[in-house]
């Protein structure tokens, strides 16, 4: 038998990269929430008490294209309430934060999309280009992946280590146990496999920020009890798993006053925790026109429905694309031996049933919506959640059909 012990980690949503994220997405919702048509590409950092924005976002509304002008963002985006409450939402409000929802500095460098980006997206572009309709945001790669490790189709690692930092959000905002908690938190969870299905979890590692004074053993029994062994599989847990809370002791300065936080640098928590490869493009900020967000979630969709028919118990895909080309340079499908008929069959099947022009994916998945502040968190795939259309398994019976 093929034994070995694979990890996955997960961070919370006050986690200074974690903040970053949810400033990005947050500007990204109100922009489409006024206008779905907007473009939008929003870098957040965060350090101490100063959060500086910067980036490109184009609003059409806000465009006269007779008189050749365009309206501030401002007017209509209020980029500062936006960042306090997205702060606020997270739970920097305690008066020990030095990072505070009230309290921080807010520096804004969101311009207008370079025009030269948006000639070779936009369906109509300047001379030279080659197709007159919408183009991919930029070349890149792009994955999907699904597997039937858990109900969600993803990785069991990653979706456990998620489990828990969901959970002390949770009672965290509850506010009714363990009040001493803070917003910063981590967590990671290594599964061993038997012949490639996961059989044990032989450790869990959760560290999690707290109020000062409160003594480790009550950190790491509340853990243990309330958190760990009420949202992990009971079968999954045995004696001899190992527990490791707060590994370091006190863990009382977190979030942005102990460390830097910038967007997208949480990429392997956003996608399968590393079971699954992934492109080297982040998603929060983006708007769909970017195809580092937009056709991440198209790979999912499409592997996530290739499991879900049955057709293998796992599948993994990759394509690429060129700036401002409608079609994928290169579509591949791997299946790794798990497959119910040949990865070049599966292959043609998806590439009849599914269309993967930029322009279409977001048609397909409805993306022109403020859904975004909805994938931040917790990884951007295996929720349960009907407006991240992605995770729909709604392709199974055309999937079936197409292979017949």
């Amino acid at each position: 038998m093929s034994t070995y012990i694979f990890s996955s980690e997960s961070v919370g949503e006050g986690h200074p990269d974690k903040v970053a994220d949810t400033i990005s997405d947050a500007i990204l919702d109100a922009c489409l929430a006024y206008d779905p048509k907007s473009r939008v590409a929003c870098e957040t950092f965060v350090k101490s008490n100063v959060v500086v924005v910067g980036g490109e976002i184009t609003i059409p509304k806000l465009q006269n294209p007779k008189k050749g002008t365009t309206k501030p963002i401002d007017e209509v985006i209020n980029v500062g309430k936006i960042i306090r409450d997205a702060v606020r939402g997270i739970g920097y409000t305690n008066t020990d934060d030095v990072f505070h929802a009230d309290q921080i500095f807010i520096t804004n460098y969101l311009t207008i999309q370079s025009p030269d980006i948006a000639q070779g997206v936009d369906a109509k572009g300047a001379e030279g280009k080659k197709h007159q309709e919408q183009g991919a945001g930029d070349q890149g790669i792009m994955f999907g992946y699904a597997c039937n490790e858990t109900p969600e189709l993803m990785p069991a690692p990653i979706m456990y280590a998620h489990r828990l930092g969901r959970e002390l959000t949770r009672i965290r905002k509850a506010g009714k146990l363990a009040t001493w908690l803070r917003p910063d938190a981590k967590s990671q969870v290594s599964v061993e496999y038997v012949d490639g299905k996961p059989t044990r979890i032989v450790n869990v590692v959760i560290s999690t920020q707290h109020a000062a004074g409160v003594p480790h053993a009550e950190i790491e029994k509340f853990c243990i009890e309330q958190v760990i062994k009420k949202v992990l599989p009971k079968d999954m847990l045995t004696a001899d798993t190992e527990y490791l809370i707060n590994p370091t002791g006190n863990f009382v300065i977190g979030g942005p006053q102990g460390d830097s936080g910038l967007t997208g640098r949480k990429i392997i928590v956003d996608t399968y925790g590393g079971m699954g490869r992934h492109g080297g493009g982040a998603f929060s900020g983006k708007d769909p026109s970017k195809v580092d967000r937009s056709a991440a979630y198209m790979g999912r969709w499409v592997a996530k429905n290739v499991v879900a028919a049955g057709l293998a118990e796992k599948c993994e895909i990759q394509f690429a694309y060129a700036i401002g080309h409608p079609l994928p340079v290169s579509v591949h499908v791997d299946t790794f031996g798990t497959g119910t008929h040949s990865d070049a069959d599966i292959l043609a099947a998806v590439l009849s049933v599914f269309s993967f022009k930029p322009a279409d994916i977001v048609k397909q998945l409805n993306l022109l919506r403020p859904i975004y502040g909805k994938s931040t968190n917790y990884g951007h795939f295996g929720k349960d959640d009907s407006d991240l259309t992605w995770e729909k398994t709604d392709k199974v019976a055309a999937l079936n059909k197409a292979l017949r």
